[in-house]
């Protein structure tokens, strides 16, 4: 397992996206996210990332994205979303089109640019619970084409990786696999296609299976991966077995026991990538940046992690909100890297 912070320019906190972005110009979009993740204070690295713009519609949010990069396996849109097909349709060129005008806004947006580069996709387990089969239920609930799925989008993202050099050359790719729909696959808390009854569970061992299958061809690609398990923490047991170079968490509700198993992550060589509240804001005193500092470090300190490892930490901001504009989401970012700032001072106390 390798270091996933081993790429950044010095060691201190770094700051990065989920990946989502408000709006509909992409070529806006890259050049912001490049932009304000380039021109970082000291104390602080900033790993920029290629956004996506939900606001395009099912062709563009993280599932239609992740859907266009199959290979050898085409899906459609159907009455209640992306399903299976025999052949690609419009729906996948749709989302293909859109992959690629995002890759062109990207290559303009980092001309020159040397360092990280953050890509996202939604990985294996939670992309099996969010297709149909072409006549069926979930395609979580066949096993031979969760397999396929797997090997697919691992295939795909090999692909969208030496397409990334092409187009940027310096950039030294890091994959997030967004996994949300882990936790509850592997609990068997999910429903089928009826709604009147839930899926067979997913055994963890498996799951992690699927997603080590994505994480070893993107890591023979050159890249490295970090995998997010959304708001639980029961998805680290399969992430810790997924040959992952690093976890990622909301840290919202983590409480004593989920902190306790990211401190084991972290312990076994994961770097941690936290995905903090939003800050909080009053009229008199402004956005809470130490408040959003104080939901990663007293937790860390607490379950007796060393202060000085918060400087592998990756702060992440979260996907913007539906309906937000570009200048909310920028805002946003800017005060996760005042709250980095904060971060970095406590580490080096």
């Amino acid at each position: 397992m390798t270091d996933a912070a081993d790429d950044r320019r010095s060691r201190v906190p770094a700051v990065t996206g989920a990946g989502g972005w408000p709006g509909l110009d992409a070529l806006e979009a890259a050049s912001v996210v490049v932009g304000d993740l380039t021109s970082m204070p000291s104390e602080v690295d900033g790993l920029p990332f290629a956004p996506l713009l939900p606001a395009r519609g099912p062709w563009g949010d993280r599932l239609g994205r992740t859907v266009a990069r199959l290979e050898e396996l085409p899906a459609e849109l159907g009455p209640h979303g992306w399903r299976l097909a025999d052949r690609p349709g419009g729906d996948l060129a749709r989302a293909r089109a859109y992959g690629r005008e995002d890759l062109d806004a990207l290559a303009v947006a980092a001309h020159g640019y040397d360092g990280p580069l953050v890509l996202s996709a939604l990985g294996p387990v939670s992309l099996a619970a969010s297709v149909y089969l072409a006549r069926g239920d979930r395609a979580l609930g066949d096993a031979g084409a969760v397999r396929e799925l797997a090997a697919s989008l691992a295939a795909g993202l090999v692909e969208e990786l030496a397409a990334v050099r092409r187009a940027v050359p310096g950039a030294r790719p890091t994959v997030l696999l967004h996994e949300p729909l882990l936790a509850p696959a592997v609990a068997g808390m999910l429903p089928s296609f009826s709604g009147y009854a839930r899926l067979r569970s997913v055994p963890a061992p498996v799951a992690a299976e699927r997603i080590s299958a994505v994480a070893t061809a993107v890591r023979g690609a050159g890249a490295r991966v970090v995998a997010h398990g959304g708001a639980s923490w029961a998805s680290l047991a399969a992430l810790r077995d997924a040959h992952l170079d690093g976890v990622a968490l909301e840290t919202a509700g983590l409480g004593e026991q989920g902190w306790e198993r990211v401190a084991e992550a972290v312990e076994g060589g994961h770097a941690f990538w936290a995905q903090l509240p939003p800050q909080a804001s009053s009229q008199c005193a402004g956005p809470d940046v130490v408040g959003q500092a104080d939901a990663l470090t007293r937790p860390w300190r607490s379950v007796g992690l060393p202060v000085a490892g918060l400087n592998d930490v990756v702060l992440v901001a979260g996907d913007p909100p539906a309906g937000s504009g570009p200048d909310g989401a920028r805002a946003a970012l800017a005060g996760l890297v005042r709250a980095a700032q904060v971060v970095a001072e406590r580490a080096a106390q």
